[in-house]
């Protein structure tokens, strides 16, 4: 949370640190609850690998300027931020817990301890827990209850979605922006920011698969009757797209990414013969005219790989009949035109682009799917914020609640 010099108001940052990208974007929660973007910072990675740190300087400093961007528009001084964390250690699981009902009523406390029950799962040393979502309960025979509170019976269970990753590479995200003199408010798996910023509430009842296409990794979450059933992150993404543009058309890396973005198209069938493109060459050569069918046959074949793994992760979630909503792409690699013709013959369904939904203010620079997770962000603080103030903690149980903290974050994150 921060306050702002001009207008003294409370805002909420969000910071996405991905492989291709770092942004940050500063908000406010407005009276119908949607999000006005006050700033935004947006500066190339340097030093990250499939979601992980690799150098711990570089990364800094692609932090430090993308939150200098973001207060210098805002006219803020940013000290808090939700940070996201994706990567090929991320990994789910569902698991159950039971407890016996307090005075055959059930109430806030028992629904806590269920689901802690739930989630004391032994894990590895080198892992920790990021998230736990309650799923549905059952209280003696009556099953698939969302909200058991004041419900009799004598004995609870309850479903979870587990989201662990491992801790060092958990650490090390977190150290990164520390470094900026910054506090981390939360951690927040980047698919389920960009699921909260891009995904509408009917198609999680129905059921969907949100894909979030970034350049180190691709981010699967499925939602069916509205509850997360699974979630995934797969080693597939961008850069693979980047890296076979710069090998066959013999250009650096930066400008590869340029064409992929300016010029690429993931169905070959959509391009003239005819139409060209300029390539910037290495080692000073001329520039050459390239064929942009060319390009689009490169690119094709990766996305048509990329969505076999994900409709294979699907299968293997067992809800792949359930996926009533179809697909939604976001990310910054879903952008590439012809990414929708491919999908909706890969998967079988409908397939639609994911934007940030129900903001306002800088909507001309964030209305696009690289900007998914950031706003997810701002929406998952909104929600913290909110569920703050409608829980005030007592001054006499202020010590008492502290030290359950630090203990539940030492054990559990």
């Amino acid at each position: 949370m921060q306050i702002t010099k001009a207008q003294d108001k409370e805002l909420i940052v969000g910071l996405d640190v991905g492989t291709s990208k770092t942004c940050a974007l500063i908000g406010e929660v407005l009276p119908d609850d949607k999000i006005n973007i006050l700033g935004v910072g947006l500066h190339p990675s340097r030093g990250m690998d499939k979601g992980g740190v690799n150098d711990l300087d570089l990364v800094v400093r692609s932090i430090q300027r993308a939150l200098d961007q973001a207060e210098l528009m805002a006219d803020s001084h940013i000290a808090s931020v939700y940070l996201s964390i994706s990567g090929r250690h991320i990994a789910c699981q569902n698991e159950n817990g039971m407890v016996s009902v307090n005075d055959e009523e059930v109430t806030q406390e028992d629904v806590h301890n269920v689901i802690h029950t739930a989630s004391s799962i032994k894990l590895p040393y080198e892992r920790r827990i990021l998230h736990v979502f309650p799923q549905e309960y059952a209280i003696d025979i009556q099953e698939g209850i969302r909200s058991p509170i004041g419900m009799s019976g004598m004995r609870m269970e309850a479903k979870v979605h587990m989201v662990t990753c491992a801790n060092d590479m958990a650490k090390n995200i977190v150290k990164s922006v520390e470094r900026c003199k910054l506090k981390v408010n939360d951690l927040v798996f980047s698919a389920i920011a960009s699921a909260d910023a891009v995904l509408t509430e009917d198609e999680k009842d129905l059921g969907v698969c949100l894909i979030d296409i970034g350049g180190g990794t691709s981010d699967i979450v499925i939602y069916v009757d509205g509850i997360l059933r699974h979630s995934a992150v797969l080693p597939i993404a961008g850069n693979q797209v980047t890296n076979d543009i710069a090998k066959i058309f013999r250009t650096s890396l930066t400008h590869a990414e340029q064409i992929k973005v300016q010029s690429a198209s993931a169905l070959s069938s959509l391009v003239h013969q005819d139409e060209m493109i300029e390539v910037p060459s290495v080692g000073g050569r001329p520039s050459r005219s390239m064929s942009r069918h060319t390009l689009a046959e490169v690119v094709e074949p990766r996305y048509e790989e990329l969505f076999e793994f994900v409709h294979k992760e699907m299968q293997k979630s067992g809800f792949a009949n359930q996926i009533a909503a179809g697909i939604v792409l976001t990310g910054g690699t879903a952008s590439v035109t012809g990414i929708i013709d491919v999908a909706e013959a890969c998967f079988g369904m409908p397939v639609r682009i994911g934007v940030p939904l129900n903001i306002q203010g800088m909507t001309e620079f964030i209305n696009e799917p690289n900007y998914a997770t950031a706003v997810g962000l701002l929406k998952y603080g909104a929600k913290r914020l909110a569920e703050h103030k409608e829980e005030p903690i007592p001054k006499e149980g202020m010590l008492h609640w502290v030290s359950k903290a630090k203990s539940w974050f030492k054990g559990e994150f």
